[in-house]
């Protein structure tokens, strides 16, 4: 299931998706990088429901929130590639 897949990986520790989001308002942005606004919780989880999508809070302590709806495995795949390449650069290899 998605929530034991999100428990396996470290970046999900970071990171609250979809129900998990807590903050009554958000600015969403949408999957294509657009502004969608300052909405409701409840409309934002909607918005992604409805493109068959993810909503995932990528900056939790910005006035409102902001999250993204987005592919989550594509997105939890590039952030976590993202991380091995920057991990690589400090170790040097």
């Amino acid at each position: 299931s998605l929530t034991d897949e999100l428990r396996s990986k470290d970046i999900s520790k970071h990171v609250r998706l979809n129900e998990q989001i807590r903050a009554p308002e958000l600015r969403v942005i949408g999957d294509e990088g657009q502004q969608l606004g300052v909405v409701s919780r409840a409309e934002a989880l909607q918005l992604a429901k409805d493109a068959d999508l993810d909503l995932v809070e990528i900056s939790p302590n910005a006035k409102p929130p902001v999250a993204k709806i987005v592919d989550w495995g594509k997105f939890n795949y590039q952030r976590t590639k993202q991380q091995q390449r920057s991990e690589e650069r400090r170790v040097g290899k």
